[in-house]
């Protein structure tokens, strides 16, 4: 089978049959497109079409429209605010989970320290995407609780950030006559962002334009950057500085209509080619190998997590609390898969850590909402009866 359009089509249905099911147990539909690339793994009859050059570039752009979407969640002005709750927390967790992960990491698959530290740091980013619906379902998005999670999620992608810009240099650094083309192409990239910043005042006169004119202006920025991060490497870094950007240029009321436009277009139909390709990706065999491996990953970081979640929460937030703010940190979402992605890509980690760390991560994302609902209807926690009587009834 050779027809773009009808492995699409089948990809599709799959997907939203499937993530149906998935949303019942409080999964993101999404993750359908994980299983589907799986199943890929295993056997796959349609290699002509996966392994195309254009398949592969919409796949891309699933990635950078992805991380287009979390540079719309970092506010430079709103992390300098951040509590001293929100920082030691944000620092504390990923410290010791990137900590415990590098010797893991270093010692099983027997990285460099300097990549087990890159991975385990990228592995410690927090999906708080995922938990978003959630708590707005249970109406805690404003309380502490929700509040928290959410900001340490934010806070945390500026780690992600800097990971970004590392893989980048380091890319570049196999290559010598290319250092310099990435570090200029990393400076230009840094200029514009800092250059929306400062301009933002300027950037009220696009409140009078219309939608549809601003979403051709917001796409023109993204590929504008994805074109000069190309050169460095860093095309997913430039996606995530162009969110950013335009965070912080584009008037607020324009921005969430944007923001709309853009993530229909992303999870719509580019995010989940590029979760079917990164499934599709996996090595069953390592999976069959590292099965106590992945458990060890999943109930170490976990424990990382919730341990040092409990002792920085428990008086600001309560004991119980502070437990579901540890299980919450826990699910994993874009961000940490698109960085493995591109180390496996370039590289820079074989194919039985990849597998192992992508594995993990769905392992997180099919037990955290569910554990997370469970727990806040078991304990009461939810503030809207209503809505807790509901979740009661379907858990």
């Amino acid at each position: 089978m050779e027809n773009l359009f009808l492995f699409i089509s089948v990809a599709f249905l799959f997907i939203f049959i499937f993530g149906r099911i998935l949303e019942k147990i409080r999964v993101p539909w999404i993750f359908a497109s994980l299983i589907f690339g799986l199943l890929l793994a295993i056997y796959n009859p349609f290699s002509s079409i996966t392994d195309s050059a254009i398949f592969i570039f919409m796949a891309e752009l699933g990635m950078y429209f992805l991380l287009f979407i979390v540079g719309f969640e970092i506010n430079l002005q709103e992390l300098k605010e951040k509590g001293k709750f929100v920082l030691k927390s944000t620092f504390l967790i990923i410290f010791f989970e990137a900590f415990l992960g590098s010797l893991l990491i270093h010692f099983i698959f027997n990285c460099s320290w300097f990549i087990s530290l890159l991975v385990s740091l990228s592995f410690a980013s927090v999906g708080e995407i995922i938990l978003i619906p959630l708590l707005d379902e249970f109406k805690m998005l404003k309380t502490k609780l929700g509040r928290a999670i959410v900001d340490i999620g934010v806070t945390g992608n500026v780690i992600e950030i800097f990971i970004l810009v590392v893989v980048s240099i380091l890319i570049a650094s196999h290559d010598p006559a290319r250092i310099y083309v990435t570090l200029l192409s990393l400076l230009v990239l840094f200029l514009l962002t800092i250059g929306f910043v400062h301009f933002r005042r300027e950037g009220e006169q696009f409140h009078f334009m219309n939608v549809d004119t601003m979403f051709i202006f917001s796409i023109f920025i993204l590929f504008l950057f994805l074109g000069i991060g190309t050169y460095a490497n860093a095309a997913p870094l430039a996606a995530l500085a162009a969110g950013i950007s335009l965070k912080t240029f584009m008037h607020q009321e324009r921005l969430e209509l944007i923001e709309k436009e853009v993530k229909a277009i992303s999870y719509g139909f580019f995010a989940p080619l590029f979760f079917l390709w990164v499934g599709m990706s996996i090595s069953i065999d390592a999976l069959i190998t590292y099965p106590l491996v992945i458990l060890l990953i999943v109930a170490v970081t976990k424990s990382v997590k919730i341990i040092v979640s409990y002792f920085v929460g428990r008086k600001e937030l309560g004991k119980k609390e502070s437990i579901l703010l540890g299980i919450g940190l826990s699910v994993k979402f874009s961000t940490s898969i698109i960085i493995t992605k591109i180390l496996f890509q370039e590289g820079l980690i074989n194919i039985e850590l990849y597998s192992v760390i992508i594995s993990s991560s769905i392992v997180f994302n099919f037990v955290v909402p569910f554990l997370f609902s469970s727990l806040i209807v078991k304990w009461k926690i939810a503030s809207n009866r209503g809505v807790y009587k509901m979740f009661k009834s379907k858990i």
